[in-house]
C-alpha cells in the first residue's frame, strides 16, 4: 500500500511540476530558471507545512514523500545551475543556487512553524 500511495502522489507531483514550470517559463521568458526556482521554494514551504501538520502516515506517504518528492526537483536544479555556469552566466548561477538554498531552508522553516504560530 505504501508504494501505491507514493506512486499516486508522485504522479500528480510530477505533472503539477511540469505544468507549473511550463506556465512560469512561458510567462517570464527569462534566462534565469524561475520555474524550477519557484517550484523548489514553494515545495520546501509546503513540505514544512506537511511535516508539522500532524497528518497520518498514509497521508504523509501520499503528500510528503510522493507528491512533494516529485514536485520539487533537485536534479533539474543541478542541471539548470550547471548550464548557467557553462553558458558563462556565473552571476545568475551563483544567485540561483544561493537563493534556492537559503530560501528553501527559510521556506521550510516558515512552513513548519506556520501551523504552530496560527494555533
Amino acid at each position: 500500500m505504501e508504494y501505491i500511495l507514493i506512486g499516486i502522489g508522485g504522479a500528480f507531483g510530477s505533472l503539477t511540476r511540469y505544468k507549473l514550470g511550463s506556465i512560469i517559463s512561458k510567462k517570464t521568458k527569462s534566462k534565469f530558471p524561475l520555474g524550477t526556482f519557484i517550484i523548489n521554494i514553494t515545495g520546501a514551504f509546503l513540505l514544512g507545512v506537511l511535516t508539522s501538520s500532524g497528518i497520518s502516515k498514509n497521508m504523509s506517504l501520499l503528500l510528503a514523500d510522493g507528491f512533494m518528492g516529485a514536485y520539487t526537483t533537485f536534479s533539474t536544479f543541478m542541471y539548470e545551475g550547471f548550464n548557467l555556469f557553462q553558458g558563462r552566466k556565473k552571476l545568475n548561477a551563483f544567485t540561483y543556487i544561493f537563493l534556492s538554498l537559503i530560501l528553501g531552508v527559510v521556506g521550510f522553516y516558515l512552513g513548519e512553524n506556520i501551523i504552530r504560530w496560527a494555533a
